[in-house]
């Protein structure tokens, strides 16, 4: 494990490069309403942000809600070294380096039903700002970023039966797992090691073998702790992370991609509605043609007239922070500018 720590160590130190914004027809139509409702967003999200980078209402104080405020900055193509967001995006990263404990694991507050939900969202946040950021807080994280991975290494290193090998539940020692957990862990090693990180490729495969033994095999649909519970708002989840690890326009994808279509009408309303969406606008974007035209509008008009005054959108689940986060997400798909989820320019060209 120490050469391992050694080896991931040395990946974070270059620069990262953010992504020059691709045109895309679909939210071509969309932009004029798009852009000024993403701002209005961020602007909420750095009024209510607190002096130490935290923010108010549930899990605010947990390492996962500042980290998934720094990505919603960063989607937009914010920068931590200049621009309107450059204070909130750095307060977001202090916060989350201050609370890394000695074992790597960064965990803080309310972290829900235990601290890896909310670590795996800390390190990807971390791993994408990597290369970002002023050399000071570059030192800091490429210090944080290596213990942080091989916690979830060890994590998903830890005995467990068959069902569960492979993925990744609420705590470190967890013996079982679960795919809304494990999708954020897989996506914080797939980040690293496009980062340069020296991930084994055997967990990489480890958990996208997990994460396949939850679909149905018919439906297409991907479930929590089987292949069909709370099949709506994961599928999508389902559906990026095999697209984003190799396994782009397969059976399983285009399977996973029809499901997503047959049954996103019916999302809102669901207990998990943002998380949902967050991940079939993630989904469907990667796979692209029809199953992005189709879902992109439908969201767009949808979650548009959702927006209230103050720039928020409110989950039900976790609240505003929160709900606005998610839904900065997905609205921000075209804009590429997250390393982790860039697409295949060839995705439309066979369509």
């Amino acid at each position: 494990m120490k050469a391992r720590l050694i080896s991931l160590m040395l990946c974070f130190a270059g620069p990262a490069v953010v992504s020059a914004e691709v045109a895309d027809p679909v939210f071509a139509e969309w932009r004029e309403r798009v852009d000024p409702a993403v701002e209005s967003a961020l602007e909420y999200l750095a009024r209510v942000q607190k002096a130490d980078g935290s923010f108010p209402e549930s899990y605010g104080d947990s390492t996962g809600i500042p980290a998934l405020a720094g990505m919603a900055f960063l989607s937009k193509g914010h920068l931590p070294t200049e621009g309107p967001y450059a204070e909130a995006l750095n307060k977001s990263i202090d916060f989350v380096l201050r609370n890394q404990r000695e074992d790597g694991l960064f965990v803080k507050g309310n972290a829900g039903s235990g601290p890896m939900y909310a670590h795996n969202i800390a390190t990807l946040f971390l791993s994408e700002v990597s290369g970002m950021v002023d050399p000071e807080r570059q030192k800091k994280i490429a210090a944080a970023l290596p213990p942080a991975l091989s916690l979830i290494l060890k994590a998903q290193a830890v005995k467990k039966d068959d069902r569960h090998q492979g993925g990744w539940r609420y705590h470190p020692g967890s013996s079982d797992s679960d795919t809304s957990c494990s999708g954020w862990a897989l996506m914080a090693l797939r980040s690293a090691k496009l980062n340069g990180a020296a991930v084994p490729d055997q967990a990489i495969t480890d958990a996208i073998n997990y994460v396949g033994r939850h679909q149905h095999e018919k439906e297409g649909a991907f479930g929590y702790m089987n292949n069909s519970d709370h099949a709506r708002s994961l599928t999508g989840m389902g559906l990026l992370c095999l697209e984003l690890c190799g396994k782009h326009g397969t059976p399983e994808t285009v399977k996973a991609a029809d499901y997503v279509m047959k049954t996103f009408r019916d999302l809102p309303g669901d207990q998990f509605e943002f998380y949902g969406n967050y991940y079939n606008a993630q989904g469907t974007f990667q796979i692209g043609g029809r199953y992005w035209s189709e879902y992109a509008t439908w969201m767009y008009d949808t979650y548009l007239k959702k927006q209230t005054d103050d720039g928020s959108w409110n989950s039900r689940e976790a609240g505003r922070v929160y709900g606005t986060c998610m839904m900065v997400l997905a609205f921000t798909v075209p804009y590429r500018q997250l390393p982790i989820y860039q697409r295949d320019e060839t995705v439309d060209e066979a369509e």
